[in-house]
């Protein structure tokens, strides 16, 4: 989703360059989000009723997140042109992609306050008011299974039933041992609050795409990448107090809290800034073979869940393997789908949307 993020302001660039209509742009941009929202209700629901259709998922939060980071960075982007002749004379010439796209940060402000609002504000039936725990077995089984993701959860059994979500999530096998595997845990991983911070993560990445499209010289796109990148885990260490559990806001995957967020994207200005570096700038490596990868990743991702309990991209080892044994299937499975995109990159075939 960060990179999702960079690619924005870029694919701005292009479009408004090539002087596309309006229209059209819209209409690229909602057509996308259409493909992938669909292709996310495809892949995840396999030989499934429509009374227990799921519909949060993976693609499904890309599409949510895509669009509305795309049609807030839109009105707004900078022309490169445009951008040069902007607080010329101004010491704050240097944070010129910050402040010139103030619009873009109160945006990023106002998404990020609404989840915390919601998450520790919102009365939830039956559960202590900001709680974002797991109910069962955990905080000594004071509250059962209608309590798990706390405000998250309640809002997804509101809006979708229990019977449009996920049933087995990570904290099912933890907390609720003696369930059966028929029997559900109502919680989605990829539920609408914690698409809100989706939204975040992939504005915070248009950010990294600001400053290279802004910035020609390397040693200014790494400071600035860097310089967020340290920003970012600062934030993280502060708000999850460098403990697990025991911050104000752990790092929590499940509900895309705001370290889970901040961490993330200060990974992802990190990394972007050593692939640079060793790609663009020092050129000691040419980036295969993540570049054919990244020509087909949306073919890859739907095959590998469509294709995933098939054989030769996983086979019948049980829970109980070793953990080599799951090392070993799923390095072989990776290294599968990494051919594949390169035989598909050699006869010139590329999944777009």
């Amino acid at each position: 989703m960060f990179l999702m993020g960079v690619n924005i302001p870029l694919s701005l660039e292009s479009l408004l360059r090539r002087d596309t209509p309006p229209r059209q742009i819209a209409y690229k941009a909602i057509r996308r989000t259409l493909i992938l929202f669909s292709l996310g209700l495809f892949i995840i629901n396999h030989n499934t009723s429509w009374s227990t259709i799921r519909i949060p998922g993976v693609l499904q939060r890309f599409s949510i997140a895509y669009i509305v980071a795309f049609m807030l960075q839109w009105p707004f982007h900078i022309r490169i042109d445009d951008m040069e002749t902007r607080l010329s004379e101004s010491r704050w010439r240097p944070f010129r992609e910050i402040i010139c796209y103030w619009p873009h940060w109160l945006s990023i402000i106002g998404l990020e306050t609404l989840w915390l609002c919601i998450t520790f504000l919102l009365p939830v039936p039956g559960c202590p008011t900001g709680y974002i725990g797991p109910g069962g077995l955990a905080d000594d089984g004071k509250y059962n299974k209608s309590c798990v993701g706390g405000a998250a959860g309640y809002i997804d059994r509101w809006l979708f039933s229990e019977s449009h979500m996920y049933g087995h999530p990570t904290c099912k096998n933890v907390y609720y041992p003696t369930l059966s595997n028929d029997e559900t845990v109502p919680f989605d991983p990829e539920g609408v609050l914690g698409s809100i911070n989706g939204c975040v993560m992939v504005l915070l990445g248009c950010q990294a795409g600001k400053i290279f499209l802004y910035y020609k010289s390397a040693s200014e796109r790494i400071t600035r990448w860097l310089s967020w990148s340290f920003l970012l885990a600062v934030i993280s260490i502060i708000l999850c107090k460098a403990s697990m559990n025991d911050g104000w806001i752990p790092v929590n995957k499940n509900l895309w809290s705001t370290t889970y967020v901040t961490t993330l994207a200060s990974m992802g200005f990190f990394i972007l800034t050593v692939f640079y570096s060793l790609i663009d700038v020092l050129k000691i490596w040419s980036g295969r073979p993540l570049d054919f990868v990244g020509m087909n990743s949306i073919l890859l991702y739907v095959g590998h869940e469509v294709f995933t309990n098939y054989v030769p991209f996983s086979w019948g080892i049980t829970e109980h393997a070793s953990h080599m044994q799951w090392i070993s299937m799923n390095l072989l499975g990776v290294s599968y789908w990494v051919i594949i995109a390169y035989y598909c990159y050699t006869i010139k075939f590329f999944l777009k949307i």
